[in-house]
């Protein structure tokens, strides 16, 4: 099903700003507020992240806690806090799927450095628990996350189909997929959750609308990501 794209959001306009601070999707300047934006990293060396349902659920749990502007110390300490109904959020997390070995969010930039505080937060508290947990040293994650720019409407449509599904796009077996967390029943069910999920589901008539658009463009993102990794392994032969 293709939504007609009447809505208009002057924020996602196309600017030359765009075009010259972003190439290829890797961050290159500071990142805007109000503005929207695919976030992605992986593990270093492809190594896992998550190993089982405790990580998965500490990782998600680090996502959503880490994310206000006022100074946070570590998960634990947050444990003892009452927690505060009208929290300034550092951003909109718009959409996320947390893969065994990746992870890709859209996020909407609402603090100035809202997006690298929080993954900064993310990455960091996550990986000292993971270290911990699994008795290792050094980096869990493949130097600085990587960003790119949402600039139109029909792109942000897209791109939350995209993380909606991501363990599907990369057809993971029964047990990696049984550690993934997305937000793609957020988007389908009638449960909450921790995204604002209103810019995207107010172009539908209803969730089960949104899950027949994303379903439906399941199989060109197959697609593209088939003939991208063709294409890798051409050139490293």
């Amino acid at each position: 099903m293709r939504v007609p794209l009447h809505f208009t959001y002057p924020h996602l306009s196309l600017s030359a700003r765009d075009a010259k601070c972003y190439n290829n999707g890797v961050r290159r300047e500071i990142l805007s507020e109000d503005e929207y934006y695919h976030v992605y990293n992986r593990g270093v060396d492809h190594r896992s992240i998550i190993q089982d349902q405790k990580d998965a659920e500490r990782f998600t749990t680090c996502l959503d806690a880490f994310n206000t502007i006022e100074p946070v110390g570590s998960l634990y300490a947050l444990s003892f806090e009452t927690p505060k109904p009208n929290r300034k959020k550092l951003v909109d997390i718009i959409s996320y799927c947390v893969n065994p070995n990746h992870f890709h969010f859209v996020l909407f930039q609402r603090a100035e450095k809202g997006i690298s505080k929080l993954i900064q937060r993310l990455t960091g508290g996550y990986s000292w628990y993971f270290n911990n947990k699994y008795k290792r040293t050094g980096a869990l994650f493949e130097g600085r996350f990587k960003a790119k720019n949402i600039s139109e409407n029909n792109y942000l449509l897209h791109v939350s189909a995209y993380v909606n599904l991501n363990d599907r796009v990369h057809k993971l077996s029964v047990p990696s997929a049984k550690l993934v967390r997305s937000s793609w029943r957020e988007y389908t069910e009638n449960i909450n959750g921790i995204c604002n999920k209103k810019i995207i589901l107010d172009q539908f008539e209803s969730k089960k609308d949104y899950g027949e658009f994303a379903l439906s463009n399941l199989p060109d993102m197959l697609t593209i990501r088939k003939d991208y990794a063709e294409l890798k392994n051409r050139l490293l032969e």
